[in-house]
């Protein structure tokens, strides 16, 4: 599954049922000038979070154990059985799904770590295990075991990993051979009003119109949602973990009549829930809050963390993450 499926599925996930209700200090989860540099500029969706809040709280934990797919399960898993110590070093952790140059939907994940690393002893590592690194200019790209994945230290605080065709992606997009998402003014932009957050996710055009398509559900065949859709231009959501969690995302569309007809679309969807759940997941539906402003739909949710706690195990969770 692609990394831009599995984010539309935590969209979805997180706005009916919020998401892991961490308990820790407010922190952001903030990209670094060299991490965003690093990244291709064709971005459909980047995910950014606070991983060290994560790794904290069994709620997100377990949260993140039921919705990861296979993919980024094995890039996670690359990364903490690379000899990288990356559950004690990481603080920020990212993903980018990009578009792959000369084609129409093929995209690739980039994943992007943050945090004070200790080079001089991986690097020391890699040699004393004689792991050779393949050269990209004067770029040392190294193996991460047997996934088939590389990583290269852009720095002390800043490194990449993924597949060698993904890693050369940033690199090329670093050293100023191909476009970075810092010359994507958009979701630049988008960027200045999420990123104060322990996670924030943003999507361009074509993640934003399969994303709310498989939120709405059925009620996407209730009217003409092609009409709708081809007026979205762009989404971002974020989830808070102090006291409990708020999550909020924003759909930007091209004029408020079709900000309304959408809001009006994902209060047909809250229905459609509130007729087949149980008494809980009917609550979960009378606390979330749509609304259109200014060409944009919105929708809230807050939850304290016994109801996400229960939200877990029912049926309505089950079903919107599967």
């Amino acid at each position: 599954m692609s990394l831009k499926k599995t984010l539309e599925r935590t969209l979805g996930m997180g706005m009916l049922v919020g998401a892991c209700a961490l308990t820790t200090s407010a922190r952001a989860a903030q990209l670094s000038g060299d991490a965003r540099g690093a990244i291709p500029r064709d971005v459909q969706q980047l995910i950014v979070v606070d991983y060290r809040a994560m790794q904290n709280s069994n709620a997100a934990m377990s949260l993140k154990d039921r919705v990861l797919p296979p993919e980024l399960k094995r890039l996670e898993t690359a990364l903490k059985q690379s000899g990288l110590k990356v559950d004690r070093d990481t603080d920020t952790l990212a993903f980018a799904a990009y578009r792959v140059p000369g084609t129409e939907n093929q995209t690739r994940t980039l994943g992007i770590a943050q945090g004070q690393f200790q080079t001089a002893s991986i690097l020391a590592n890699f040699a004393k295990q004689k792991t050779k690194p393949t050269i990209i200019r004067n770029n040392q790209v190294y193996p991460m075991g047997a996934a088939g994945y590389s990583v290269v230290f852009l720095n002390q605080t800043t490194m990449l990993f993924g597949d060698a065709n993904a890693v050369k992606a940033g690199l090329d997009a670093r050293d100023g051979l191909s476009g970075s998402f810092v010359q994507n003014g958009d979701m630049m932009n988008e960027m200045a009003t999420v990123d104060q957050k322990n996670l924030w996710s943003l999507l361009d055009q074509k993640g934003t119109q399969t994303m709310m398509r498989g939120v709405l559900g059925e009620a996407a065949s209730l009217t003409d949602y092609d009409t709708v859709k081809n007026r979205m231009k762009s989404s971002r959501y974020t989830l808070d973990f102090q006291n409990g969690v708020k999550f909020n995302m924003a759909v930007v569309m091209s004029d408020t009549v079709t900000a309304a007809t959408a809001a009006t679309l994902m209060k047909g969807m809250v229905l459609l829930r509130k007729t087949q759940g149980s008494p809980l997941e009917q609550a979960t539906m009378d606390e979330t809050a749509i609304d259109s402003s200014s060409g944009t739909l919105q929708v809230s949710y807050a939850a304290n963390d016994g109801q996400f706690s229960s939200l877990l195990s029912s049926p309505l969770f089950s079903q919107v993450v599967r």
